[in-house]
């Protein structure tokens, strides 16, 4: 049997161009040798780009406040059953590549789950817009994405970054979100059947389910962060790992995206309240 030396190969070709992209994107950096102290901040959190990604952040944040919100409060005149809707079936379009990752990461049994749900609720949950599978049978969905997978064979994330309008991530991550949309099934059959419009209508729901989802939380955050940049970093690093181990995480999975937020309940460093 050939199928686990493929496998071998292909995990290493793969890892092979995590660590050329990451070369590419930390080259600034330098090399260091030795544990990372408080004198060298920058190496201690792994953002060798910080300034670069803060001014990211800043553009982000002007697309977010002069598109994605004006676009999201017509979103919200939609009724909400709609939009619940609208979320169950873009995450129900999510299942053939989470199938796909379970596999590649020996999680059988999160495979089996995934496929029950997705030929579940595809049929008596009508496409996707209702969650049968959860609501009667108990099985509750769960993400996985390529990122994930990489991080399960031994790849490191590489250095943070902050990319334009797709927000928080690392080479892996990103690497990773590149792999699962050539992979994913639908957008392969859109293409061949010359209907990309189909993929734009997609990732447009997904940007505005995605910030119609953190609600408030975002500008909560901003308000009340003594570093709003360092508390996005934070909380995406930590989310990140939580996925990667199948954790239970305090914020609902989200593609990395510029409306990327804590739940008021993620520990951040808040600016104390002001007496009044």
């Amino acid at each position: 049997m050939r199928a686990a030396p493929t496998l071998d190969r292909m995990k290493k070709f793969v890892l092979v161009s995590v660590c050329s992209i990451g070369l590419l994107a930390g080259c600034a950096s330098g090399s260091t040798e030795g544990p990372a102290t408080s004198a060298a901040p920058v190496d201690t959190v792994n953002d060798p780009l910080e300034p670069i990604n803060r001014a990211v952040l800043e553009f982000n944040k002007v697309v977010d406040h002069f598109l994605l919100k004006p676009a999201l409060l017509t979103y919200q005149l939609v009724p909400p059953p709609i939009r619940d809707g609208v979320h169950n079936a873009l995450l129900n379009l999510k299942a053939p590549v989470i199938f796909a990752n379970d596999l590649l990461q020996g999680e059988t049994g999160r495979a089996g789950n995934t496929a029950a749900r997705f030929a579940i609720n595809s049929t008596v949950g009508l496409l996707g817009i209702w969650d049968p599978a959860d609501i009667w049978f108990g099985i509750p969905g769960h993400t996985e994405d390529f990122g994930q997978t990489m991080a399960t064979w031994g790849a490191g994330e590489g250095p943070f970054l902050m990319l334009p309008l797709l927000g928080p991530s690392n080479p892996r991550d990103l690497l990773g979100l590149a792999v699962d949309s050539a992979a994913d099934p639908f957008n392969w059959y859109a293409r061949n059947i010359d209907e990309d419009t189909f993929i734009y209508v997609r990732q447009g729901l997904t940007v505005l389910d995605t910030r119609d989802e953190v609600g408030g939380s975002l500008d909560a955050l901003e308000r009340t962060s003594l570093d709003f940049y360092a508390s996005l970093r934070t909380i995406y690093r930590q989310r990140r790992a939580d996925e990667i181990k199948n954790r239970p995480t305090s914020q609902k999975p989200t593609a990395p995206s510029v409306s990327m937020a804590a739940k008021p309940d993620d520990a951040v460093e808040t600016k104390p309240a002001q007496a009044k």
